[in-house]
């Protein structure tokens, strides 16, 4: 086969032309023959046509793997988008355009920022789920110090779900504190109650957990639900410690206060108790300072409360005779007679026969000293007027002798004191009658209620009273007697001036003397009830009169009269006519 569109090749280059020139020449200087040529150039041409047909399935195959290439790239695109959760990218083309490379081209470069920004998802989740994990962990009491890095679902990379569990962190992150704030609380409670109860803290709060030692940092402390129950139990049994050794305490205490109270401790000596005294009356929460509630304390104040029961033991007699002592001044205050000495007999014969223990015996004198102080509280409203009754009555013998004096308006020393003394006298015994019938009234509604009679140092009030009402109606009747006398000696006097036509020295009426008439004041103690009957009740004279001298009370001891020296005993028959009770 002949070559004739074959053109003549370049200086210096090898064409496929040229050659064909060049293996024709050969082939003439060989001879080869047309056959032979034509066979040559036949197979020359189809190994040609061999060679285009494997760069053509080369060319397709590579077409084929670059389409495939665009195809996982374009589906690696849509999965990262899916997975980060964004629809789009910044320079994705909106649509295909341009060859398999243009195409690739364009895409390789966002995958590769899309691969940047999911490896960065990836961590961030990473780190949340971890950090997620770890709270939980501690939440749950597992405290490992490596844990294991948890498995991100790749397949969800969104924003969303990554707020999600940032949320759930913030969550737990929230209770983690809310519990780390509770366990320091109890430690601190735990390290307060040690402190008063003189315990070691260290020893205490490590057999919760080891981690609440304080060597330990504060956000390593186990915050799981067995430590906090472990501790609300630990510090309610701590104060539970707490209240028993107080009461303990403050027992300890009370009995040193009435021991020393009972042998007269000196101060000096009590002193070295004070530690235990000062919480006699103090609440749980009030007893903070440390050691204050300690073990040896309470042991150090019950060998003392020993040693001062056995030291009471042997001073018995001294404390009984005390408390009878006593036992007699809450009768006195009260105005109630005991037979002091046969008391004091028993008391001697019980303690020397030991038939009573001396615990038992101081018992039952508190409790008499008790029953006392009751019924001292049931009299008291009755005494308290029994007491203004006896000043008043005071007042008014005062104003009696007050009234007799016939020179008490002169400008004397003390006149003006004892003037306006006489205005409030005269004032209190206006009020004797009403608090006379008060006085009855209560007292009958305390005999009526206990059924027994008030007595007032053993004399019964009532029967004063009424002697008293008898009296004062006697010298009532006394002063009219007397006004009715003066009267009459008056109009003689006037008879006498009218007859002879001048009067006569001015005689002294009988009822100046001063002591003519009768006085139911003083203190109405039992002596005024006993005058009455030891003088076989009022005499009477030649004349009639009625001597009421010997039924005058005798005067309280802080009777307040007149000094001799600021008045005289006359009393003119013009004053003889004042009332005590104006």
């Amino acid at each position: 086969m002949a070559v004739t569109d074959a053109q003549e090749p370049l200086l210096g280059e090898t064409t496929c032309g040229s050659l064909l020139k060049k293996l024709q020449q050969i082939w003439d200087e060989v001879g080869e023959s047309d056959e032979a040529r034509d066979k040559m150039l036949l197979q020359i041409e189809q190994e040609c046509l061999d060679v285009y047909k494997r760069k053509v399935d080369q060319a397709e195959k590579s077409r084929t793997s670059l389409l495939q290439t665009l195809r996982d790239a374009k589906n690696e695109l849509s999965s990262l988008l899916s997975a980060l959760g964004e629809k789009t990218i910044v320079g994705m083309p909106e649509k295909t355009l341009g060859t398999i490379k243009e195409q690739l081209e364009a895409i390789t470069p966002l995958l590769e920022k899309l691969w940047i920004q999911k490896d960065e998802r990836v961590n961030e989740f990473s780190e949340v789920q971890s950090l997620i994990q770890k709270i939980r962990g501690e939440i749950a009491g597992n405290l490992i110090k490596e844990t294991v890095t948890p498995k991100v679902d790749e397949t969800d990379l969104s924003l969303k779900k990554l707020d999600e569990f940032h949320l759930q962190l913030q969550e737990l992150q929230k209770e983690k504190s809310e519990r780390l704030h509770k366990v320091l609380e109890f430690v601190s409670t735990v390290h307060d109650l040690c402190a008063v109860l003189g315990m070691d803290f260290l020893s205490t709060v490590t057999e919760v957990h080891p981690s609440l030692n304080e060597s330990t940092g504060v956000q390593s402390k186990s915050i799981s639900n067995d430590t906090l129950s472990r501790l609300a139990k630990t510090v309610l049994a701590l104060n539970e410690d707490k209240k028993k050794r107080l009461h303990k305490l403050q027992e300890l205490a009370a009995q040193l206060i009435d021991l020393w109270n009972l042998m007269d401790t000196p101060e000096d000596e009590r002193s070295l108790f004070d530690h235990v005294t000062c919480n006699i009356s103090a609440s749980v929460d009030e007893v903070t300072i440390p050691g204050s509630l300690a073990l040896d304390l309470i042991e150090q104040a019950e060998v003392e409360v020993e040693r001062l029961d056995q030291l009471k033991a042997s001073r018995m007699k001294e404390i009984a005779f005390k408390k009878q002592a006593e036992l007699e001044q809450i009768y006195g205050h009260a105005h109630i007679e005991i037979d002091s000495e046969a008391a004091r007999g028993n008391i001697l014969e019980m303690i020397d026969s030991g038939t009573v223990e001396p615990s038992e015996l101081i018992a039952d004198m508190d409790n008499q000293i008790v029953r006392a102080n009751e019924e001292a509280l049931s009299r008291k409203e009755i005494l308290d007027k029994v007491e203004k009754w006896m000043l008043a009555c005071e007042e008014e013998s005062w104003l009696e002798d007050y009234n007799r004096d016939e020179n008490r308006y002169n400008a004397s020393r003390g006149a003006h004191l004892n003037l306006k003394r006489a205005e409030k006298a005269r004032i209190l015994v206006n009020k004797i009658p009403a608090l006379v019938d008060t006085l009855v009234a209560k007292t009958r509604a305390w005999e009526e209620d206990r059924g027994i009679s008030f007595a007032y140092d053993g004399v019964p009030l009532l029967a004063m009273l009424d002697e008293y009402a008898t009296l004062r109606l006697d010298r009532e009747e006394e002063k009219r007697r007397m006004r009715d006398q003066k009267k009459f000696h008056e109009q003689q006097n006037t008879e006498q001036e009218a007859i002879f036509g001048s009067r006569p020295s001015p005689g002294r009426p009988i009822s100046a003397k001063k002591g003519a008439a009768p006085r139911a004041n003083g203190n109405p103690t039992r002596r005024l009830s006993m005058n009455a009957s030891q003088n076989g009740g009022r005499s009477t004279s030649k004349d009639g009169r009625r001597d009421s001298g010997n039924n005058r009370p005798i005067a309280p001891v802080n009777y307040v009269a007149i000094s001799k020296e600021d008045s005289t005993s006359h009393v003119s028959g013009t004053d003889d006519t004042v009332s005590a009770s104006p």
